[in-house]
């Protein structure tokens, strides 16, 4: 028996082709669960991703299908490897095309997750065949030289033009800083949904003093130091060798700081050689994420370990890792770089910092470390301010509303 077309719901498509998840992926998990009553949900990404992410979309109750192939993230530092790096992107995104023919992208949203400037070719077939494209953007362009400016800038004029194409910013600078790169019209268009969190899952997830130090005796973390945390992927834009610098600093005098890192890969052997450089191994844990256990709220408990949350990075759109420390209450130090600055008011949700000043995260760390009366005044204050501006169930609604525009002529 036919489905009355008036009870048949529609499919959203969340597509992405790298194997590291982190804040993007957690940001659309969050529109997932606020969709998915009136919405068939996919989530289409490559086989060899981490199981995190396969245990959080099933949790979630969302259809998976898995790509074979993936792109390589990781930084190119020659031309033969940016070759073999740009002919496995538009491999990738060739295949991403055969298997959304299965699919009437007409009657659909399709939430690709793909930098705009590079797949502006990928971006204008999908359009060609009808598709409602959104993209979400974190942060802009990273820094470049003149031409490949002015190439971008082109580009980005080219898809801002295409017809069904759309761009959702998880933060007011990066809509900000589009001005220039998109038509007026686009521009004006651009849906800001702010990267969030789920004060529920938050509040569930706060844990007793006791109840911390048990988390810390299962990890082997000393009970009697001060706590100094950064969680996300272990990679240079996230400030890791900075984080390390500072840590090495504190440690000649300050024999009472352990320094932890969760992430969702751990360190390579090249990796590991430098971290053993620093000299800090008794006083310093990397921890992969998917040990703490395979549910989200494993990971959200963790933060209670912490006295201090630090994460300085270099390129950051609004990292939700920040959001949920702030949230749980752990004092905050971050960079004054790209949408941080959204969050955290110097001295008065947290504390900002230069990127890259290993000098100035150790005063920071130092600062709270010695100042209880400070380091509490700035959590509460933290936790306060995020949970009223951040809540990620005002954001995916944000982003739904836009989804049903596509279909607002009644298609």
């Amino acid at each position: 028996m036919n489905v009355p077309a008036a009870t048949q719901k529609r499919t959203i498509l969340f597509v992405w082709n790298y194997l590291e998840w982190g804040g993007p992926q957690i940001y659309y998990l969050a529109i997932m669960r606020q969709a998915k009553p009136d919405w068939d949900i996919v989530a289409i990404l490559p086989k060899r991703s981490s199981p995190d992410i396969f245990g959080f979309l099933e949790q979630t109750g969302v259809r998976i299908e898995l790509l074979d192939l993936s792109i390589d993230i990781s930084p190119a530092t020659t031309i033969s490897q940016k070759l073999r790096r740009q002919l496995r992107r538009l491999r990738s995104e060739s295949e991403i095309r055969r298997r959304l023919r299965k699919f009437e992208l007409r009657e659909c949203i399709l939430n690709i997750e793909t930098a705009p400037w590079q797949s502006w070719q990928h971006l204008a077939l999908l359009s060609r065949r009808g598709a409602n494209i959104f993209v979400t953007l974190n942060n802009l362009l990273p820094p470049s030289s003149r031409w490949r400016e002015l190439i971008w800038n082109s580009r980005m004029q080219f898809v801002s033009r295409l017809p069904g194409m759309h761009v959702i910013a998880s933060n007011s600078d990066t809509k900000q800083k589009m001005k220039r790169w998109v038509s007026s019209k686009f521009w004006d268009d651009i849906t800001v949904a702010h990267a969030a969190f789920d004060p529920v899952q938050i509040d569930a997830a706060r844990l007793t003093p006791e109840e911390a130090r048990e988390i810390r005796v299962r990890h082997d973390i000393p009970v009697d130091k001060t706590v100094v945390l950064a969680v996300g992927n272990f990679v240079d834009r996230k400030g890791r060798w900075v984080f390390l610098e500072a840590a090495a600093h504190l440690l000649k005098t300050e024999s009472d700081l352990f320094f932890v890192w969760l992430t969702p890969k751990l360190p390579g052997d090249a990796e590991r050689d430098r971290i053993e450089s620093y000299g800090i191994s008794d006083s310093l844990k990397i921890i992969r994420s998917d040990s703490l256990g395979k549910d989200r709220m494993d990971v959200l408990r963790f933060f209670n370990i912490a006295e201090i949350f630090a994460l300085p990075s270099y390129i950051e759109g609004l990292p939700i890792s920040l959001l949920e420390a702030m949230a749980i209450g752990v004092a905050s130090i971050s960079t004054r770089v790209f949408a941080i600055p959204e969050a955290i008011e110097h001295m008065q949700t947290g504390l900002l910092i230069d990127a890259g000043r290993s000098d100035q995260l150790a005063e920071a760390i130092l600062m709270l470390k010695n100042d209880n009366e400070l380091r509490h005044r700035l959590a509460a204050a933290g936790r306060s301010f995020v949970t009223e501006n951040f809540d990620e169930r005002e954001s995916a609604r944000k982003c739904i509303a836009a989804f049903k525009e596509c279909f607002a002529d009644g298609r």
